[in-house]
């Protein structure tokens, strides 16, 4: 019921399910591919014509009805065919789904121009769209330059008529997908001030073949790919802060440890494998050291190490069970679930292992913290009806929390977008467990994973500027 290890009831169960699971040697498994590389690409920031000035529109999306924004064809999308035009039509898709996700734009399509006279004269033009009630429009233009695909896109305000934003890229075919996602997040944060959410992952645990791997996805539910093939138990992602490593807990070598692999080259290797059972992995926000839960007789505790597995020091010292700890975003705390309290709650210490406190008090069985991006709330499993989960968030400051799924099934394991916006958990509301992804006010639901039982899902930090 946690974005990082398997519900706590299994915790009791462990230590016997080594004892029937198959010893294997720690393989590689397969290394992203496709879309899950870093494409060559050519960003031309200063494609804006000469003499223009750069104008910011700034929103609070919390406060502010979304933008209006006017986003006719792509031009060029139709004008080719073979693998370039379907390069061109996958990056116009692709950058639509961006935008829209994004909760800033209200976004009027090419439909929505048929009743226009539009020219390809920009000042006439600007004054078509903001008829139909835009505040501002994005053009672009696909061409291809040999075996490359270039893309344009400008971003005009349409009340001065001013170019707010021009880039261009150029990079293979494959690499359409990756350029609108690179261009969208640009557009948002010049819209709205924040950052976009287009380039990030979210890696989960995936069971397709009869054994559970990890598994990694674009946030939009794209391009899933294997990151392990250990053919053993692994589970519980969790991503260093750089986005380009996770670890995991793996029953690969029998008795549960904590693995690493490295998305570029695709290597794997133990980091924390000695002792009864090593689970539910964290790393700090500098990514110098880890936080795991360790097995000692019957109990287990919160322990942390340096980011190799050195240097272990045990935090907690309490005869219940304390598990699957998350570090806060400033690195000075660390979340945990304890049953120290009776049934097992959410506590907060700092991260020398003092000054604990309770956060969670309803239900009867709270687990899985995952921090919001400001510190100030967390997001995390609740049961509260019957045998099923739902998914709450409390406010750290005032304690008031909003339970935000409800209906059937149980809907668990949740993980916050690096934004804050957005809230990845997992859910059996459509007969199997898959991955969905929700507005972190419990609205605007979609479903992401369709094959297979998924779950345990950990969004990835913004990627690296």
């Amino acid at each position: 019921m946690s974005h990082r290890r398997p519900p706590l009831p299994a915790l009791l169960l462990a230590a016997a399910a080594c004892l029937w699971l198959a010893a294997a040697a720690l393989v590689a498994g397969p290394a992203p591919q496709g879309p899950g590389r870093d494409p060559e690409i050519e960003d031309a920031s200063d494609a804006q014509p000469p003499g223009e000035e750069r104008l910011i529109v700034t929103l609070d999306t919390d406060v502010r009805a979304q933008l209006r924004l006017a986003f006719p064809e792509i031009a060029g999308v139709s004008r080719y065919g073979g693998d370039f035009g379907r390069a061109a039509r996958e990056l116009d898709a692709t950058l639509r789904n961006d935008l829209e996700q994004s909760g800033v734009f209200e976004i009027q399509g090419p439909w929505a121009f048929r009743v226009l006279e539009l020219t390809g004269e920009l000042g006439r033009d600007f004054e078509q769209y903001r008829s139909l009630g835009n505040e501002l429009v994005l053009l672009g233009e696909v061409r291809p330059e040999r075996d490359r695909l270039v893309f344009e896109g400008r971003l005009y305000d349409l009340a001065s008529g001013q170019s707010v934003l021009a880039k261009r890229y150029r990079g293979p075919l494959d690499a359409a997908r990756r350029i609108a996602h690179v261009f969208a997040d640009e557009v948002i944060e010049y819209a709205s001030g924040r950052r976009g959410i287009s380039q990030t992952r979210i890696a989960y645990t995936s069971e397709r073949g009869g054994r559970k791997e990890i598994w990694v996805m674009d946030y939009d539910g794209a391009n899933q790919r294997a990151v392990t093939a250990h053919r053993s138990t692994s589970m519980s992602p969790a991503w260093s802060p750089s986005s380009a490593a996770l670890l995991y807990t793996s029953f690969v070598n029998g008795a549960p440890g904590i693995y690493r692999a490295d998305l570029a080259s695709g290597r794997k290797f133990p980091v924390v494998t000695d002792g009864d059972q090593n689970i539910s992995p964290t790393f700090s926000p500098d990514g110098r050291r880890i936080a795991f839960s360790r097995a000692l007789g019957g109990n287990s505790e919160i322990f942390v190490a340096d980011a190799d597995g050195s240097n272990l020091r045990r935090l907690t010292h309490s005869p219940a069970i304390d598990t699957n700890p998350a570090w806060s975003p400033t690195g000075g705390q660390i979340a945990f679930t304890s049953s120290r309290a009776g049934n097992p709650h959410l506590f907060v210490m700092d991260a020398e292992g003092t000054d604990v406190r309770r956060v969670s008090t309803a239900g009867n069985l709270n687990d899985g913290a995952s921090w919001g991006p400001e510190g100030d709330r967390v997001t995390y499993s609740t049961r509260r009806r019957g045998n099923g989960f739902d998914v709450a968030v409390t406010d750290l400051v005032t304690l008031d929390t909003r339970v935000l799924t409800s209906g059937p099934g149980s809907h668990e394991d949740p993980s916050f977008s690096p934004d804050g916006r957005r809230i990845a958990f997992s859910s059996n509301r459509s007969g199997s467990r898959q991955i969905w992804v929700m507005s972190a006010d419990g609205s605007d639901l979609r479903g992401l994973t369709g094959e297979g039982s998924n779950s345990l899902p950990a969004w990835s930090p913004y990627p690296t500027r």
